[in-house]
Parts: C-alpha cells; structure tokens; sequence
C-alpha cells in the first residue's frame, strides 16, 4: 500500500514539474509574481509588530518600561507608526493588486498555450481514437479540465510557496516576541493539522468524483443533443431524460459531498482559533507579571493567531487546489501523451499527380483481428471511373478511409502512381483526394466559407465558377443572402441532397486528381438526384474516380465494377460482364446495400 502511494506521490510531482514548464516562455512574469508574494509575506508580519509597538508605548506608565516616553514624544511616536502603518497597508494593497493580475495572466497565457497544443494534437489523432471516446469528454478535457490548470498559478503553487513562508515568519516572530505565549498560541495546531490533512484527502477524492461527473454529464448531453432527432423520432424523450436524472444526481451528490466537507473543516478552524485565543487570555491573566506580558503583547498574539490559522486554512483548499490541478494535468497530459497518430514521415510531393490506384493484398481491421478487408486487391487506371458495391459491412467506406490514410492498414501496400501513399507528404496527399462523403458534415457558418473552409487562397469567383459547372449556382443563388446564406450546425437548414451538392463544390473547388464519392441517393428527391449524378460526372471528368454506388444508374457510368461481400472482392469488371454473368447477385446486393 505505502508503494502505491509513494509511486502516485512521485507522479504528481513529475506531473507538476511538467505543468510547471510551461511557464517557461513566460519565466520574468514566474519569477515576478514569486517575487511580490514572497515580499507580501515578509510584510504581513509588519503590521502586527507595529501595532504591539503602539501598544506597548501607549500602556507604558513609568520610566521604568523600556517601552516608556514622555508625553508629546509619545504622541509624536504614535503619529510616525501610524503614518508608517498607512504607509505598509497601500503598499501591501498595491501589491496584491499587481500579483492578481500577474498571477492570473501568467494562468491564463499557459491555459492558452496548452490548449493551443492540445487542439493541435487532437487534429492529428488516428479516427480509431474518436470512434472510442465521447466527442463530450475531449471537450471536457480542451476546456473545462485546462480552465481549471490556471488555478495553479493563480491559487496553487505560487501563493502555497507564499502561504509557507508566511506561517514560517509568523511563528518565528511570535516565539521572538514571547516563547511561553507562542507555545500556548499554538497549542492547537496538532490539532489543526490533523483536521486539515482529513479535509485534504476527503476533498480531494470528492473534486474527483466532481470532475469524473462533469465529464459524464458533458458527454452525455453533447451525445444526445447530436442525436436528438432519432431520440424524438423513436420517442425516447422519456427514456433519456432518466438516463440524464441520474447522470445530473451523481453530479448533484459529488458537488453536496464537498460542500460538506467545507461546512465541517471551516468551523472546526474556527473553533480552534477560539479556543487558542481562549488560551492566550487566561494565560496572560494567570502568568502576565511571570512572562512581563503587557497589552500590546496580548493584541500581537491574537492578532498573529488569526493570521496564523488563516493560511492554514486556506492552505487545505490551496493544496486540494494543487492537487486537483495535477489531476487534470494528468487527464489533459493523457490525451497529448496519446500516440494514435498518423506517422507523416513521407517525402514524396503529389504536384504531378497523375492518379493510378493500386490495392495490392490489403488486410484491415478497425480493432485487433477482426478483419473488414481480407486480402482486397485492384488497380484503377488514371482517369478512370470505378464503383464498389455491397452489403453494409462489405468494407466500402473502408476503402474510401484508406485511401486518405484516416487509418493504416494492417498487412499489403496501397500505391498511388506505384508509390507507398505512405511516401507522400500527408496533408499533400489529402489535399489531393477529394472526397465526398455519405453523412456530410457542414459547420455553423455561410456557404461559402463551408465551401472554401477559410482557405485565403481561394476567391468567391472560383468559389461560383465551381457551382456553376457542377450545377448547383442556381441552387445557392435561391437561398437567402445566396452563398452568404448561414447554415446551422452540422447543415441543419439544408435537405441531406443540399448538402452533398455543398459537399461536391468542396471537393472540386481543390481541384484533386482522385475523387472519391460514397454515393447516398435513397433518401433524396428525383431532381436532386439528377444534379448528383451531373455533379459525379463532372468531378469524375480527367480524374480517377471511386463511387460507392447505391443505384444502377450511377453504376452504368463507370469503366468497371467491384462487387464486395464480408470485406472480399468477389466479382470484378464492367458493366455488361456482370450484367450476363451475375446479374441476381448484383441486384441482391444493391437492395441490401
């Protein structure tokens, strides 16, 4: 046990060591906001001493108190301290006010920085690792778990270091000014700590529950909010909305579990606090002549007891702070450590690309073993036209996501002009296939910007030359404010045919060599249809095309045809081949797929 929690110890520090480092673009503002809380707790101690001064000096009847003056210097002392204590107060006001918004800006610039990095990293990772975690827990972790690491810096590691040092100063000063008073002021402290490392350990495992819930409940309703067209179509309103009570009640209790631990640590404090007060008191009315304990003395320690037992307090919740920090550093480092990452080591450019496709003995499989394509192998031509059919779950939206490198494949070679695609520049070779996809997805803006995705270098001429020839300007021009029309998220506001026609622009706008289009045309209308089909052709034009075919029609256009069955070519050629050889099986197909 004492291994395990030695071996979670070490992995903490190393994990705010790394947090840590991260402040190193930003090292004069670090050192700076150190630097005034450190100063701000040699000056905490200025006041009380001054204040047991005045006291001292203004108790002080005879000229046998060292502390004794006439009068009018009496008055004239009291007028200096208290300009002087004026003086420490704005000066430990401005500097809070400063190492605020230092410590908050230097929070905010590192939340910045990691999740700039975090972003960047989720942009590069493998499909498989979106198809395996919650869309609502990676947003969790790229804002709510990164949000809560500025907390580090603006109420963890600096003002812990700041809170130590003070507590030392504190306690030197009150054994300087009276050892015997100190140790009766402090009598309590055990105690203390004792109630502090329970709230510690108790909070913290309740700020875990918290963040375990908040990622739940995040994932849940990003889930369901996406999908809340098939949950009222299939009237599971009521279903979902238990499902989410109870995710919310989980929520609820973890929050409550911490509050409770709040409402218990802060009296105990403060009945501690009263009880070391209480102490001081007595003990100054018993031994006052014993120890020469005089007002300004008694003022000083229940003033020190108060700032004593204050940052000790603080202290829990500062470290339960840090520690929460750690643990989604942990959970934020998991997803930047994650190694699901396509290898972009290629070298070669597809400038001239001329298109030939070549599947040479290619096995798959999404998880482990299980293989979606079993020994596939074809070659396209440059500038011919190829459609794949099959059943759901013959492996042909498979071969589209290969072709793109969004997976790697098991065992075989795909070649491209006969070289590896894995030779090629990754983000040339996506930019040099075009693809269309069945679920098209468009983004909360204008037409426009879904068709060029802010890309600079294309202009809103090329943008309506491109509609033209795929024959959708007409389309665009219908709708509101035309290509400045807003589509809602995920296209929303347009039919599923719309879509795709966006889609198609997109495609061609980039001009690629290969095209590739998983054709959905069951659930759209006779004319949308048809501009489908005159969009295929003229992308499909001076260009190797792959279409996954749903209907004859757009099958009769290509050069040949790849009929798939449980991730196997079974049957391969052109129209009229398997036309007179097999045509039951092809139409079998085509009604299951």
């Amino acid at each position: 046990m004492t291994t395990n929690n030695t071996k979670t110890k070490k992995i903490n520090i190393g994990l705010l060591k790394r947090l840590l480092a991260y402040s190193k673009p930003y090292k004069k503002t670090f050192i700076g906001a150190l630097a005034i809380t450190i100063t701000l707790s040699f000056l905490s101690i200025v006041r009380p001493i001054l204040i047991n001064k005045m006291l001292n000096v203004v108790g002080a009847q005879n000229a046998s108190d060292t502390n004794y003056l006439p009068e009018i210097e009496k008055l004239s002392f009291i007028n200096q301290m208290g300009l002087i204590l004026l003086g420490v107060l704005i000066i430990e006001a401005v500097l809070q006010f400063i190492n605020i918004n230092i410590t908050n800006l230097l929070g905010q610039n590192i939340v910045k920085d990691l999740r700039k990095e975090v972003f960047n990293h989720i942009l590069k990772l493998k499909n498989t690792y979106f198809d395996n975690t919650p869309v609502g827990t990676l947003v969790t972790r790229a804002v709510s778990d990164i949000e809560s690491l500025s907390d580090v810096f603006t109420q963890g590691f600096i003002v812990i270091c700041g809170d130590f040092l003070m507590l030392v100063i504190f306690i030197c000063a009150m054994f300087y000014n009276n050892w015997a008073i100190a140790l009766v002021s402090l009598s309590t402290i055990p105690l203390l700590f004792i109630a502090t490392n329970l709230f510690k350990n108790g909070i913290k495992k309740s700020f875990t529950e918290v963040r375990n819930a908040v990622a739940s409940l995040n994932a849940f309703t990003n889930e369901h909010i996406t999908g809340m067209r098939i949950i009222q179509l299939f009237n599971r309103e009521n279903i979902e909305f238990e499902k989410f009570k109870d995710i919310n009640e989980k929520h609820k209790k973890a929050n409550i579990k911490s509050i409770w631990y709040y409402s218990v640590f802060f009296p105990v404090v403060e009945i501690l606090s009263a009880i070391s007060i209480a102490l001081l008191i007595w003990f100054a009315g018993v031994k006052s002549n014993a120890y020469n304990i005089k007002l300004g003395d008694i003022t000083f320690f229940i003033m020190m007891i108060n700032m004593v037992f204050r940052p000790i307090r603080l202290l829990a919740d500062r470290l339960n702070t840090l520690q929460m920090g750690v643990v989604a550093a942990d959970r934020v480092f998991k997803i930047i450590d994650t190694n699901e990452i396509i290898e972009d080591k290629g070298t070669e450019h597809t400038k001239n690309l001329k298109g030939e496709i070549e599947f040479k003995n290619v096995w798959f499989a999404y998880t482990g073993e299980d293989y979606v394509l079993k020994n596939v192998s074809f070659k396209i031509e440059s500038g011919k036209t190829i459609a794949i059919i099959g059943a759901t779950g013959a492996g042909k939206s498979s071969i589209i996501n290969l072709i793109s490198r969004f997976y790697e494949i098991n065992k075989g070679n795909i070649l491209i002009d006969n070289i590896d695609i894995k030779n090629y520049k990754l983000d040339e070779l996506r930019t040099s296939v075009g693809v269309v996809l069945q679920d098209v997805f468009l983004f909360n803006d204008t037409i426009l910007n879904n068709i060029t995705l802010h890309n600079q270098t294309i202009s809103k001429n090329q943008v309506i030359e491109a509609a033209k020839k795929i024959g959708i300007h007409e389309f665009i021009m219908d709708l509101p404010n035309n290509y400045d029309y807003q589509v809602n998220e995920r296209g929303a506001s347009l039919s599923a045919g719309q879509r795709q026609l966006v889609a198609f622009v997109r495609a061609y706008i980039y001009n690629p060599p290969i095209f590739v289009l998983d054709e959905a045309t069951s659930s759209i209308d006779i004319e949308t249809e048809k501009l489908i089909q005159k969009a295929s052709i003229e992308l499909a034009k001076n260009r190797t095309s792959i279409i996954i075919a749903h209907r004859l029609s757009t099958i009769q256009h290509a050069d040949s045809i790849i009929i798939m069955k449980k991730g196997e070519i079974i049957e391969q050629g052109d129209m009229h081949q398997l036309k007179s050889n097999t045509e039951s099986i092809l139409n079998e197909l085509l009604l299951q797929a």
